[in-house]
């Protein structure tokens, strides 16, 4: 998956026309998206559909997919179907949970990402505890593309060092919770951030900024 700017933007809004009007005003500058809950259970699923069909962007859905390896196929056959083209996955459920997505998006010629850990200071309690495990486990079943926090750098190139240069590392919490991107991107492919460009009153600019403090 090429990212472009190494910037997907998190686009966690709850209306679909706003959606589409931030995708257009950043369209120059970002080729990747990715669609959480929020728009989802606002809009219904089809809004994968509508921004696939209207923009030829990457669409990561992050469902964080966490069920039992028949539910888990559900789920990521759905998704696939509406249009996406790598969804998010849990790894602490274990390797037939995650398999069992795998081998959905091998079907559909898509693409899983194994979240090893997340960016919030809480899941310092249990998943931090597993994130190494959970990697390794990625990389015995195949899986090339990882995502592991920015706001944690200490964790972050732990994972990197455990998933190897070759496979592709995605970073979110960079922005409002405090995630530096250029640190980031020492160890991460791309950076996942949302709200300090879609609360912007120019998205555009928001991006552009960001870009310049990248390239620096």
């Amino acid at each position: 998956m090429e990212v472009k700017n190494r910037i997907i933007l998190a686009l966690d809004v709850q209306n679909i026309k706003n959606a589409l009007k931030i995708v257009e005003d950043v369209s120059e500058q970002i080729n990747t998206i990715k669609i959480g809950y929020p728009l989802v259970l606002s809009e219904g699923l089809e809004s994968i559909t509508i921004l696939k069909e209207n923009f030829d962007y990457n669409v990561i859905a992050d469902f964080k997919v966490a069920d039992i390896p028949e539910t888990n196929t559900t789920i990521t056959d759905i998704t696939f179907k509406a249009g996406a083209d790598a969804i998010i996955v849990h790894g602490f459920v274990g390797e037939d949970s995650v398999l069992a997505c795998l081998n959905s998006a091998k079907n559909h010629d898509k693409d899983v990402f194994l979240l090893t850990e997340m960016s919030n200071p809480g899941a310092s309690m249990f998943l931090e505890n597993v994130s190494e495990y959970i990697a390794r486990m990625g990389k015995n079943l195949g899986i090339d593309k990882f995502v592991a926090p920015a706001t944690k750098l200490h964790r972050l190139a732990k994972i990197r060092s455990i998933v190897g240069e070759d496979s592709f590392l995605i970073a979110p919490g960079v922005g409002f919770q405090g995630g530096d991107p250029e640190k980031t991107l020492e160890y991460a492919d791309a950076l996942i951030i949302g709200r300090s460009i879609y609360s912007s009153k120019n998205p555009k600019k928001a991006v552009e900024s960001i870009i310049n403090r990248i390239k620096l």
